[in-house]
């Protein structure tokens, strides 16, 4: 069994997906409309700094939470946002799950990821 090879195998078997499809074709659907496209790009980097600013323990600034939440409220009033960040989840979570499984595999000494079997 060459590694590699079944590296390949995985890369077409994760794009065929299900999840993968659904989220391309809303992805798609998103980027179909610019405004849209750059508003929910616009939130996510914003939600991605204010993400790592908790992450390396720096104070949280109550008012930049508040205009993130007020932010997503009105983005998620559009139907195909909420299919967008729904399918961006549903993909996220199964490669979460493969990366599991292919650590878990590799063990680099610092023991099992968790179960993946147990997850859904």
């Amino acid at each position: 069994m060459n590694v590699y090879d079944q590296a390949h195998q995985l890369a077409k078997a994760i794009k065929e997906s299900e999840e993968c499809k659904q989220f391309n074709e809303v992805k798609e659907q998103v980027e179909a409309n610019p405004d849209l496209d750059a508003a929910i790009k616009d939130f996510m980097k914003k939600q991605f700094e204010f993400q790592a600013s908790q992450m390396m323990g720096q104070e949280l600034d109550q008012e930049e939470f508040l205009k993130l939440q007020q932010l997503s409220a009105v983005l998620m009033q559009d139907p195909l946002t909420g299919r967008y960040f729904q399918n961006q989840m549903v993909f996220s979570q199964m490669m979460s799950d493969v990366y599991k499984i292919i650590g878990d595999a590799a063990d680099f000494g610092i023991g099992p990821m968790g179960d993946v079997g147990n997850m859904r």
